[in-house]
């Protein structure tokens, strides 16, 4: 009698004979209407890695106003495939490479240059690019098959460049998404099989968030298009996939429980529904304002991640409260064939858990001590990781330009691929260039061109330092120094290694701007969902330790596994924001059920209950997450097989260590005191400052 009172109007309505047929209808109509709507949006294009206003960036803008701007060279580097020296013969045959490279060069091509130890030669054949690297890699793919047909003999001919490492890259990620995507599926649909133990259960979930991608696909390609978004779709689908089905895997969960104390499974469905949406809302709201925190960031990547993730896990919202209930309503309880659950059935799961969480209350002391040890271990893997990948290192897959850059480098100055280019004002050039000069490490510097209102020169410096090296970086910071001070030069300095040093610096920034605000916000959530202020002071203090001891772990596994001594720019402020909004999702799981239970059976017996109704969900979420973010591992950049990694095993040691061990024993430390200023009483299941004519909730 209690219980129907309390039922939502809504969730009856929604799981109720004539109403999950309904709901499922209008939802599946709108769904249609949405890929109807956005089926032929493309997100654009373009991976800017420095900020908008940066020096590298405004040097980009005004490049671009130089005749030929859209005119780079590509090199080709011949060595002997003995490593001998070149011989004169040699060098014959690679002047007689010039008139087939002429064929797809914007302009003559040069060469060869031959390097001082004669062990390696570079042509020059300037390329008219595309728009895109993809648009670039046709022309790169015809003088790769050009040279195939002209190379000497004994010599092996390489072309690099930055138009052929971007046309590499871009050949790298050829079905790279729709590999993630079957990658993610697999990955799904196998631990959901092992979760609910049935032929039949798991398709529905994993259906549900399918459509819940495809849709997320198309509206954040929209959204990108709307408001010019730089994103990568891969972390789009692994957050949709991820959250997605552990929203499903609560609320089944509590509609396995319910099953069990009635006989009428929409009764049960919709008591489930009303009892998780709640804690799927406020876990869903969390992730989603933090995300959204990184509209402040300056790096557009990851800029538009904030935009395009929050829209997607809105969705993934909306598909699990409601379609996914509709669809159990209209599928009965026989869904969860062969262990379909009945009234007075004793719970089949719950006991280990109960055991475990009852053992680390008893010793509270210990429990947390081991707890934050083994996290401090974890973090220890921070020493010596430093921060920052060269362009050879960001790609986990070898390619033909890869592989020129580095003979080039080795028998050449390691900065000639990579050259630095000054724009100042004509009637300054020469004291810019004579500056420019006087800087250490620089091996040649010279006027390249003019504008054709002759007000703008380019100057372009090579370097004996290879590129993105602490001394290349180093010199980068000179040279704006020495040609800012030339009066009215107004010189700026860009290049790919300017780049590479203002994207250190926006991504520094955005670290120390974002990292407190995803705190912040987190904090917000639990003091408005718990109403109290120790409990997620306490929460979030572990929860930020969890995230450093994940980030610690990864980038040490990264060393071992993968010979990567350094963390890409961006992953240490994504893993940081992904780890601690996602841990908030499963603390809020843990923690809202702690609360409901702690009513009627006081704080500690309430956690002990929490975990072991809760805990076989949330390891079996977590162990989900952990496996679709390590689906990003198939991408060929080593950013996201970084981050896939750390969130990983984050979101592993969050379930099995700090749900299951730290937090329950700071409750049972802290006891009652843990929800003040609400007070609780362990009488009539209620909280002391709320209406005493709400029924109890047992479950």
């Amino acid at each position: 009698m209690a219980d129907s009172v309390q039922r939502s109007r809504f969730s009856d309505r929604l799981t109720s004979r004539r109403g999950a047929w309904l709901s499922l209808g209008l939802v599946l109509v709108l769904m249609v209407l949405l890929f109807g709507a956005f089926g032929s949006a493309k997100a654009p294009g373009g991976n800017a890695l420095a900020p908008a206003d940066s020096e590298s960036v405004r040097t980009s803008e005004l490049m671009a106003k130089f005749p030929n701007a859209d005119r780079q060279s590509v090199l080709v580097v011949a060595s002997q495939k003995d490593g001998s020296t070149l011989s004169d013969s040699d060098v014959t045959s690679l002047e007689g490479l010039l008139p087939a490279l002429d064929e797809y060069a914007d302009a003559d091509s040069t060469g060869p240059l031959i390097s001082e130890d004669k062990k390696a030669a570079v042509l020059v054949t300037p390329i008219k690019v595309g728009d895109t690297n993809a648009d670039t890699a046709e022309v790169i793919k015809e003088i790769r098959a050009a040279l195939a047909d002209e190379a000497p003999e004994g010599i092996t001919l390489q072309l690099t460049g930055g138009p052929a490492f971007g046309a590499d890259v871009a050949s790298s990620f050829e079905g790279a998404d729709f590999t993630l995507l079957l990658v993610t599926i697999l990955i799904v649909a196998v631990l959901l099989i092992i979760t609910y133990r049935s032929p039949v259960l798991w398709l529905l979930p994993l259906v549900v968030v399918a459509l819940a991608d495809g849709l997320a696909g198309r509206m954040t390609a929209a959204a990108g298009s709307a408001w010019d978004l730089q994103f990568d779709a891969g972390i789009i689908s692994v957050l949709v996939f991820g959250a997605g089905t552990n929203y499903a895997l609560l609320l089944i969960s509590r509609y396995r429980e319910e099953l069990q104390t009635t006989e009428d499974h929409r009764q049960a469905l919709s008591t489930a529904w009303r009892k998780t949406a709640p804690a799927i809302i406020a876990s869903n709201v969390t992730v989603v304002l933090a995300l959204l925190t990184l509209v402040l960031a300056v790096i557009p990547g990851t800029n538009g991640l904030g935009i395009s993730s929050a829209i997607g896990l809105l969705i993934a919202l909306g598909a699990v409260l409601f379609l996914l209930p509709p669809v159990l309503a209209v599928c009965g309880r026989k869904v969860f064939w062969p262990f379909v659950p009945r009234p007075g059935e004793a719970p089949r799961q719950g006991r280990t858990w109960r055991r475990l969480a009852s053992g680390v209350v008893r010793r509270p002391v210990v429990s947390v001590v081991g707890g934050v040890a083994l996290l401090a271990i974890m973090a220890t893997g921070l020493f010596g990781t430093s921060i920052g990948l060269d362009q050879i290192e960001k790609f986990r897959v070898q390619s033909e330009s890869a592989a020129g850059l580095e003979v080039l480098s080795d028998h050449f100055p390691p900065g000639e691929a990579q050259p630095i280019f000054i724009v100042a004002d004509t009637a300054e050039s020469d004291a810019v260039v004579a500056a420019v000069d006087g800087v250490e490490g620089v091996v040649r510097v010279h006027a390249v061109g003019t504008t054709e209102d002759e007000s703008l020169t380019k100057i372009m410096v090579t370097s004996e330092y290879p590129p993105s090296s602490e001394q290349s970086l180093t010199q980068i910071t000179e040279l704006r120094e020495a040609v800012h001070a030339v009066p009215n030069a107004d010189a700026l300095v860009g290049g790919a290694v300017a780049t590479d040093l203002d994207a250190r610096a926006g991504n520094e920034r955005d670290l120390m701007l974002i990292a407190p605000l995803v705190l912040a916000v987190s904090f917000v959530v639990l003091l408005v969902l718990l109403r109290s202020i120790i409990a997620p002071v306490l929460l979030l203090l572990v929860n930020l330790a969890s995230a450093v001891a994940a980030i610690g772990a990864g980038a040490w596994l990264s060393r071992v596994l993968f010979d990567q001594h350094a963390l890409d720019l961006q992953v240490p402020l994504l893993a940081f924001l992904f780890l601690v909004a996602l841990g908030i999702d499963y603390t809020i799981f843990l923690v809202h059920r702690a609360r409901s239970e702690a009513a009627t059976r006081g704080t500690r017996a309430g956690m002990v209950e929490a975990v072991a109704h809760t805990g076989a969900v949330i390891t079996s979420a977590g162990i989900v997450l952990a496996a679709v973010f390590a689906a990003l591992g198939v991408l060929p950049l080593v950013t996201l097989g970084q981050l896939g990694l750390i969130v990983g095993v984050g979101v592993i040691v969050d379930t099995l260590v700090v749900r299951t061990v730290i937090v329950p024993a700071i409750f049972a430390l802290v006891g009652d005191r843990i929800w003040w200023p609400s007070t609780v009483k362990a009488r009539q299941g209620e909280w002391a400052h709320e209406s005493r004519e709400r029924t109890v909730d047992p479950h």
